[in-house]
Order: C-alpha cells, then sequence, then structure tokens
C-alpha cells in the first residue's frame, strides 16, 4: 500500500474522507507522538481539496485527540489517549434508564474484577482516606441529605492505590451517565443511612484484607441500587401503557 497521499474523488462528506485519508496516512508513514503533518497548505494540494475540508477534517481528529494542533507551529500526531472518548462517553449513553441500566451492570462487573487487586496494595493510608469520605457520608446521611459527591469520591478513592488513571476516568464517566439520569431521585441515596451502611461495610472489608467479603458488599450495594432503577423502569413502562 502507498503511503502517500492521494487526490479524493467525489465524497459525499468531504471532510470524513479528508479525515481517513488522514488516518491512513499516519499509519502508512508509521508516524509517532510529536511527529509533524504537512502543513494545511500542503495537505490541501496533495489531496486535491479546499484548506477548509482540510481544517474541518483535522479539527475532527482534534476533538478525538489523535492530532493536536499549535498555533503558529502545525499540526502534530498526539499520543494516544482515551480522554476524549471518556470525557464525551456522558453525552454519548445515558438518556434513557434502559441505558444506565446497562452502564450500572458494566460498572458493577469493572468493580468487583478489581477489588482483589485493591485489597493486594491497600495501605492503612488507603483505609483512613476511604473512613474520611465514609465519615462525610454518615453526617449528611443522619441530615437526610444527599451526598452523591461523596460517593463519586469513596469510588473514586476506592481504586486509587491501583494508580490506573484511565480506570479512575472509566470509573468517573460511568458515575456522571448514571447520575444526569439518576436525576433528583438519586437511586443511590434514596435511603440515605443504609447507602451508608453500604459503604461502611465495604471499607470494614477492605480494612480486613478479605476479598470474598469486598465481593459480597459490593455485590449488596448494586443490586440495591439495580433493585430502584427496575422499579423506576417499571414505573416508567407503566406511564407509557396509561390511558392520557
Amino acid at each position: 500500500m502507498s503511503a502517500e497521499l492521494q487526490p479524493l474523488d467525489k465524497p459525499v462528506a468531504l471532510h470524513h474522507s479528508v479525515q481517513a485519508a488522514l488516518r491512513r496516512y499516519i499509519v502508512d508513514k508509521d508516524l509517532r507522538a510529536g511527529d509533524a503533518l504537512p502543513s494545511e497548505a500542503e495537505l490541501a494540494r496533495r489531496l486535491g481539496v479546499g484548506r477548509n475540508s482540510v481544517r474541518e477534517g483535522v479539527k475532527a481528529l482534534e476533538s478525538l485527540g489523535v492530532v493536536e494542533v499549535r498555533r503558529g507551529a502545525g499540526v502534530y500526531v498526539r499520543a494516544f489517549t482515551l480522554g476524549p472518548l471518556l470525557e464525551n462517553l456522558p453525552y454519548a449513553f445515558g438518556q434513557t434508564l434502559q441505558e444506565v441500566q446497562d452502564i450500572l451492570q458494566i460498572r458493577q462487573a469493572l468493580e468487583l474484577s478489581l477489588i482483589e487487586a485493591v485489597l493486594s496494595c491497600a495501605t492503612a493510608e488507603h483505609v483512613a482516606a476511604l473512613r474520611r469520605v465514609v465519615d462525610a457520608m454518615e453526617i449528611k446521611a443522619a441530615r437526610g441529605q444527599d451526598f452523591a459527591d461523596e460517593d463519586r469520591a469513596f469510588h473514586h478513592a476506592l481504586f486509587q492505590p491501583l494508580g490506573n488513571a484511565m480506570l479512575l476516568s472509566l470509573l468517573d464517566a460511568f458515575w456522571h451517565v448514571f447520575h444526569q439520569v439518576a436525576g433528583p431521585a438519586r437511586l443511590e441515596t434514596q435511603d440515605p443511612m443504609k447507602t451508608w451502611q453500604d459503604h461502611q461495610s465495604i471499607v470494614d472489608a477492605v480494612a480486613a484484607r478479605d476479598v470474598a467479603l469486598a465481593k459480597q458488599r459490593l455485590n449488596e450495594h448494586y443490586r440495591g441500587i439495580a433493585g430502584r432503577l427496575r422499579e423506576r423502569l417499571g414505573g416508567a413502562a407503566a406511564d407509557v401503557g396509561r390511558p392520557a
């Protein structure tokens, strides 16, 4: 396969074809992070398209994290990262309760699969950090207040010892998707004291380095959320079938 850029035939969406051509060029030329692409004018000449089409194609690739535009310096290949995908995940999914149920299932499986690794490297400082978050939950729960921020901080802190920034970003994205649809109902905190106790029991299992118990407590926590979500799904279905 030729590694050279070739003029494009008349595509339906020209900027999409520009994106595809630039992707092929990066792969065929084996360009790495920090390598420069030809100038905008040179790209337009080689592809046989207008500079506006090149600009739109490059802008789209920049939004996906494939390239970066350095003002006054040109276009460069960007180091691979899931950041742009994770940032857009809350806006791409979670528009319906059924999608939130799917997201919750993935989040539960992810946390359960990694909790053993957490226990293998958890420190006293890690447990203390979790207890501080849970203590803050208890104060708000006793007042009947919502503690969504603390819930987010808890699950972030729980997996912090793994040092996996991509995992933390993914868990954060799942949390945002879940809460943007859960809305005022706050499926995780409809019973604040019970939710606080769920998190307290998870910390106790982590402190005891009991993998089986930690998985059990996580499962129970997620089963409770899933049950409340099913109730809302049933209610939504009933609303659809109810005469106006």
